[in-house]
Formats: C-alpha cells, structure tokens, sequence
C-alpha cells in the first residue's frame, strides 16, 4: 500500500513535550532539521575560511564562490548603501537554500514546506525593512505608497492599491517558498509510491518521472532561495533608496 504523500510533512515531538500555556515548546522535527542546516552551513564556512590560501580548496572555493554570488546580488539590487546588511542576507540565503537541499535527502524533513516557517522568515523581513525605512526617512516613508507622475483623480485608487500590495509582501513571500517546497515534494512522494505499487515491471515509466522531478526539484530548491534572498534584497531597496 502505498503511504499517504503528506505524511512526510508531519511535524511531531522528539523527547519531552514542553508546554507554557497554549505555546508548544517542545523540540520537534522540524526543529532538529533547522538546527542540522545550521550546524551544516556553520562548519562548512569555518572550513572554507579555515585556512585561506592562494590556490584555494573545493571548500574554499565554493564558499567564495557563495560569498562573491551574495555580495553581486545585493549589489546589483540595492547598491553600496546595503553592504551592512550582508550578513542577514548572506545568512537568510544560505539558510533556506540548505533546508531546502537537506529536505531533498530520504527520511529528511523539508522545514521550508511549512507556511508557519516561511511565513515567520518573510514576517520578520517586512518589519525590518519597514523600521529600517522609517528610521532612514521618517513620515517620508509614506510617499512609496505615492507613486510620481499619477493623475490626481486616479491618485486614491492607486495609493489602496499600493498600500494592498505592500501589506501582501509577507503573505506572497511565504506562500511562493512554501507552496512550491511542499507542491514538489508531494509529486515526488505520488510518484514513488506508484514505482512501489507497479512493481518492477510498470514502474519503469513513475521511476523515469521520479528521477525527472528529482533533479527538476534541486533546481527549485535552489531557485526558491535565490527568490527569496532577492526579493528581500528588492524590498531593502525600497526601504533604503525610497524608490518609487
């Protein structure tokens, strides 16, 4: 028979349940794979910057490589302004792209297929770049909700509709990671379980697909962090250069 494709999104308790009140503390799954991505990304750039020489190492190289890719990026859209934020955005990029890697491994946990995660990482985003944009230009701020060279009469239909749009950054943030992480994995779970079920002789064709999609899904793993970690960098723009 084969398993229930959600399944594999099931958050549940490891060791003791910890309960304050109606908060749930208790370390879970999820938690355990978020803090194996830390663990994986800290010591992979300690090694990579362990010993720094001319002729670098696969390590090395890939962490400058990594390092060089980040720094372009913020660059090229948010300008020198933003050279203080690297080590979030460096941090927000590494952290969703190796969750999303390891959540691509057998018996893993995808962290990024749950909105509660996504949605806390684009929540945070939106209220800091929106302290950061009232902290740099105060009452001014409100003027990215009014766009330049629009018609008086059309000017309250378009401030709503800016105002809209801005308050939605959070919610298509989180949904486009979660939605595409949680879609992918699902497809993949349909797929081995019809290899199972065929058996070796009508499995070949799910199998093909299987292999297909697992290589379309670590292309996705990696594209969905590189959105996230850019649209972070569009939004920082924003709040930094008032650009509207």
């Amino acid at each position: 028979m084969a398993t229930n494709p959600m399944h594999q999104f099931e958050v549940y308790s490891i060791g003791p349940d910890i309960s304050l009140g109606v908060l749930n503390l208790s370390f879970t799954n999820a938690s355990l794979f978020m803090l194996v991505s830390a663990v994986i990304i800290s010591f992979l750039l300690f090694l990579g910057a362990k010993k720094k020489s001319l002729v670098p190492s696969k390590i090395q190289l890939v962490t400058e490589m990594t390092y060089t890719f980040v720094a372009k990026m913020i660059n090229d859209t948010t300008g020198n302004n933003a050279k203080v934020f690297f080590p979030f955005i460096f941090t927000l990029f590494m952290f969703v792209l190796f969750c999303n890697m390891i959540g691509m491994l057998p018996y893993s946990f995808t962290v990024t297929s749950h909105i509660i995660v996504t949605f806390t990482l684009a929540a945070t985003i939106f209220i800091g770049v929106t302290v950061i944009g009232f902290l740099r230009h105060g009452i001014k701020y409100l003027e990215l909700f009014v766009p330049k060279g629009v018609p008086i009469i059309l000017l309250p239909l378009i401030v709503v509709i800016e105002i809209i749009s801005y308050l939605s950054r959070p919610v298509s943030l989180s949904v486009r990671l979660f939605a595409n992480m949680m879609a992918g994995h699902t497809m993949l779970k349909v797929f081995g379980g019809f290899v199972i079920s065929l058996g070796l002789l009508g499995g070949w064709l799910p199998l093909g697909f299987s292999v297909a999609l697992t290589g379309l899904e670590i292309l996705v793993a990696f594209l969905q962090a590189y959105v996230f970690a850019i649209l972070t960098c569009i939004y920082l723009n924003d709040a930094l250069n008032l650009h509207h």
